[in-house]
């Protein structure tokens, strides 16, 4: 045969040859040939590989790379190509690589020690090299980014690379040898660029981080003041990197991590209790100064908030009301954008709404005996203004007042309460100043919540409100339809009624609807009253349904809530979440103000109907992108308004997938860990019914994230169909893989099913029942969960014997799988059983059950006990043998054939329980027989017989082959 006729196999044969001989220029030469032949990828793969093997024994190593590159195309051993590309990555110094491909290569056989070796050798060298690298790096940063011949760009990127290595312990060593923030500290004084700037201030607050003496050192070198100085400013950029530094400081002197299940360490805050009280006093302090940005004080307070609760020991609440600071708030509550006086304090849109969820920080944190304290500072406050004879003292006050309405609501009922205060609110509603008419309708809005405050207004002030309803200012015309729209609001949960006529209702939505989307009026404050108006009326079922058809009105308001704009969002989420009806039943007291509200305005009832084809409406005006954007808001109200309306959407099986297909599922594993109560509890429901159906696939890491979420919304306070959905959807993950099962076990599913046994109920509680014993069935499937649940509590194995105890016959089968499953897995479990006082009525209640699934449960069951058990067989009682001779006498109409044949080596068993090991030996040697000749029969029944007869730790893997044996197999054995 010429050369020109040779195959490409035949060319790797010769290949071969040569390369066992030493010869490898020919090997190359051959393996080159057999290439240029061959078509077929899996065929060059292999010859790649044998050539790269070659050029590697050649120290060509830049070659090795590129064949193996070639071979991993073709998926050719993988591991052999792979462990060859890692040596001649190593040989060519390109230790990351190597390193790479050696993490690659452990995983797919972690026990193999030289491959153990190989990795922890490069690991040292990569690290070693990363450190030398990163040290070397922060230098050279640091010296371009304090050059000021340097070009701005490369001192950005410089700045940008500083704050990315100084996460690293060696980049934060360099800086601090290189006095690296004391060169910031100076830097930011005269910076002009603003990226270079806030990158640097984030770079102070990255090396505060979770570490108390890096976190001294810096506040000996800068202290408090420097960050207050950095964060007066009118860029947005400056102020959140000053925040998220200082925020880094506190968390860092109080344990605490920002996380939502994080907690402050009150030990660790007695220990830094003086830096704490510096940095709070500063704060405290700053919160009126004349000098300050809005943003910058919108910042502080936050940061009052998020920190006033730092821990009991340093009672920094009641500190606060001593230092006089609540009067500072109130101030600065009292204060309106955009009015002009000498006594101005700078403000923003959202001002006044942080100072009153700041005042509800302060007081929820006070002790019982010190609200009185707050309450008096807060009556100090009004006092001293309302003693000023100058109208704008007035106003003011009227401001703060309608911020402590929206902050803490009972002080700010009590202060409305007061002699002589709405009656001033309604004096000022009537007057013909523009600005005093706006304050006063304002505070009505927030102050209608009450019954007694509806009365006074009604009697004393709805001739003012009808007024200025024709008012020629679209601003005060909207208030003062919004106070309407407010009585108007029946508060019912499904809305079955109209306190208005409903002509009235209808042309107060008009009115709201026009003030929204008219381009001449819509300004965004007039937008923002009209869209807080539309949130009251949209509880009446008429007005949901004229709203819903208006395409015009709701793009605008999806439009509105795009931007994120705190004022107006939620009104606009409350609003959607009255078109979803995914609001919870009223209070008892707003019951009552509805009940008032309709002697006054009454009407007939309308039962709300059609809200699922409002859902689907909502879902084609693209809300559910909306939403998912809106998840990333800090607002802890809003973000349980966007979880109520996305659990309402999820009702709809069509949309599950949309909504995963639109990111729904991120938004709501976020909004799931981190909100209000409520807030968490709808979003944990909105997963559970995305896990119930077949939707597009999730990815197997944000899967596993589900399993939390929904394990906590498992409660025996939720209604049972509630829980029975969540078990469900635990099912649906439960058969992902092996993986999910022990993440479920993980999260403590068996305690909150085993909390359900103080359960009432009859019909619904066996459903209950159901659903738990399936989800224990295929968390079973995994052995280790098996083993696991057994280890945890010895008490479960009765629980699962006490869970058969039902009429129910899917619930025994469901049961009797689970322990069959349990016992099978766990030997310890086996001798549990017999700890029962009703272990023989349990035994004797699976053989004579009336399914034939159960009753083959019940054989196996038996023979779980007689392989784990040494002394089973003089346990077990006559009747109990009676009972399994006459299974196996059954007649051939028996439907389940496999009971005969299970009951025979049952009964086999404990005849022969003491069998010699000379026994096993002949029993063995029938088996291997029965294999040879093909007796497949004779074959099954042996195999399971040395099931039964070899007690060994670990389970005897069986070989079946018939279609018993591999039902057997697969159903009930690892």
């Amino acid at each position: 045969m010429t050369e020109s006729d040779m195959s490409a196999r035949q060319w790797n044969e010769k290949g071969n040859e040569e390369f066992e001989k030493g010869n490898l220029s020919e090997a190359l030469s051959h393996y080159t040939n057999a290439l240029k032949v061959e078509e077929s990828d899996d065929n060059k793969g292999i010859y790649y590989q044998n050539r790269a093997l070659t050029y590697f024994n050649l120290s060509n190593y830049e070659k090795v790379v590129e064949d193996c590159n070639s071979a991993l195309k073709t998926c050719c051993n993988t591991c052999t190509v792979l462990y060859c590309r890692c040596q001649a990555l190593e040989a060519l110094g390109r230790f990351q690589e190597a390193y790479r491909d050696a993490e690659i290569i452990i995983l797919s056989d972690p026990n193999n020690k030289h491959f153990q070796c190989i990795t922890e050798r490069l690991h040292k060298i990569v690290q070693e090299h990363n450190e030398s690298s990163d040290s070397a790096k922060v230098s050279k940063m640091l010296e371009i980014a304090f050059y000021v011949y340097a070009s701005e760009k490369e001192r950005e990127t410089a700045m940008i690379n500083l704050l990315e290595l100084v996460r690293n312990e060696v980049g934060v060593e360099e800086i601090f040898k290189k006095e690296g923030v004391s060169k910031i500290a100076q830097l930011v004084k005269v910076e002009k660029n603003e990226k270079i700037l806030c990158s640097a201030i984030h770079i102070v607050g990255e090396l505060c981080k979770n570490n108390i003496s890096r976190t001294k050192s810096i506040m000996k070198s800068v202290g408090s003041p420097w960050f207050l100085e950095i964060m007066n400013s009118t860029s947005i950029e400056r102020v959140n990197a000053s925040r998220c530094s200082l925020q880094n400081i506190l968390n860092t002197y109080s344990g605490w991590n920002n996380k939502p299940d994080s907690t402050r360490d009150e030990d660790l805050c007695e220990a830094h209790k003086s830096k704490i009280d510096t940095i709070m006093l500063c704060l405290s302090y700053s919160i009126r100064s004349r000098t300050l940005t809005g943003i910058a004080r919108d910042a502080i307070i936050e940061l009052i908030m998020r920190n006033i609760h730092c821990v009991t020991k340093l009672d920094w609440a009641k500190r606060f009301v001593e230092l006089r600071s609540v009067q500072r708030l109130m101030e600065v509550a009292g204060e309106m954008e955009g009015y002009n006086s000498e006594s101005l304090l700078k403000i923003t849109s959202t001002t006044r709404t942080i100072t009153s969820a700041c005042l509800v920080k302060i007081y929820e944190n006070v002790y019982y005996d010190d609200k009185t304290t707050f309450i008096n500072a807060i009556d100090e406050f009004i006092e001293d203004k309302l003693h000023s004879p100058d109208i704008e003292s007035d106003v003011r006050v009227v401001v703060a007042i309608t911020a402590l309405l929206l902050g803490p609501l009972d002080v700010g009922n009590k202060v409305v309460a007061k002699e002589g205060i709405l009656e001033m609110i309604l004096v000022m509603a009537g007057t013909d100043d523009v600005l005093q008419q706006k304050v006063a309708l304002e505070c009505i809005v927030a102050a209608v919540t009450r019954k007694d405050k509806v009365d006074a207004i009604i009697n004393q002030g709805v001739n003012i409100l009808k007024k200025l309803c024709q008012s020629k200012y679209d601003s005060i015309r909207v208030r003062a339809l919004v106070v309407f729209c407010e009585m108007g609001n029946s508060g019912d949960s499904d809305a079955t009624t109209r306190p208005f006529a409903y002509g009235v209702t209808q042309k107060l939505t008009e009115a709201c609807t026009g003030l929204l989307i008219n381009p001449k009026k819509g300004t965004n404050n007039v937008r923002e009253w009209a869209i807080k108006g539309l949130s009251y009326l949209t509880f009446n079922t008429g007005v949901k349904k004229m709203l819903i058809k208006d395409k015009k009105v709701i793009d605008m308001m999806i439009e509105i809530a795009k931007t994120g704009d705190q004022s107006v969002l939620f009104g606009v989420l409350t609003t959607l979440v009255n078109l979803c009806n995914a609001y919870d039943k009223p209070e008892p007291e707003i019951i009552e103000l509805t009940k008032f509200v309709k002697y006054h305005f009454p009407d007939e009832s309308e039962l709300d109907e059609g809200f699922v084809d409002r859902l689907w409406a909502l879902v084609t005006y693209n809300v559910i992108s909306v939403l998912v954007n809106l998840a990333k808001i800090d607002s802890q109200k809003c973000k349980e308004l966007i979880a109520r309306v996305f659990n309402a959407i999820c009702i709809l099986e069509r949309v599950r997938g949309m909504v995963i297909n639109e990111g729904g599922t991120e938004a709501l594993l976020s909004l799931a860990l981190d909100g209000t109560v409520e807030g968490k509890k709808q979003a944990s429901q909105a997963l559970v019914r995305l896990a119930l159906t077949d939707g597009p696939e999730i990815p197997g890491q944000l899967l596993t994230k589900f399993v939390q979420p929904i394990v906590n919304f498992l409660n025996p306070e939720c209604s049972v169909n509630d829980n029975c959905q969540t078990l469900t959807a635990l099912c649906n993950l439960a058969e992902v893989n092996d993986s999910m099962r022990k993440h479920i076990f993980k999260e403590g599913v068996f305690q909150k099913l085993e909390g359900f046994r103080a359960c009432e109920g009859v019909f619904m509680y066996s459903l209950l029942r159901l659903a738990s014993a399936k989800l224990i069935n295929l968390l079973f499937l995994s052995r280790e969960v098996a083993i696991k649940y057994f280890e945890q509590d010895n008490f479960r194995v009765k629980y699962l014997m006490l869970l058969y105890k039902n009429k129910n016959q899917n619930i025994n089968f469901a049961a009797a799988a689970a322990l069959v499953k349990l016992t099978v897995a766990n030997k310890e479990a086996c001798k549990k059983f017999f700890d029962s006082n009703f272990w023989m009525e349990f035994l004797r209640s699976l053989l004579t059950n009336p399914s034939n699934n159960v009753q083959e449960m019940g054989v196996i069951f038996l023979l779980s006990m007689i392989r784990s058990v040494e002394d089973v067989a003089a346990k077990i009682e006559t009747d109990i043998m009676e009972l399994l001779r006459a299974l196996r006498n059954k007649k051939s109409t028996v439907e389940n054939k496999n009971i005969k044949e299970l009951t025979s080596i049952a009964l086999e068993a404990v005849a022969e329980r003491s069998i010699s090991k000379e026994a096993l030996s002949v029993i063995r040697w029938e088996r291997d027989t029965a294999c040879r000749l093909g007796q497949l029969d004779l074959l099954n029944h042996l195999e399971i017989k040395l099931w039964v007869y070899e007690r060994t730790e670990n389970l005897v893997p069986l070989n079946v082959y018939s279609e018993f044996g591999r039902i057997l197999t697969g159903r009930y054995f690892y």
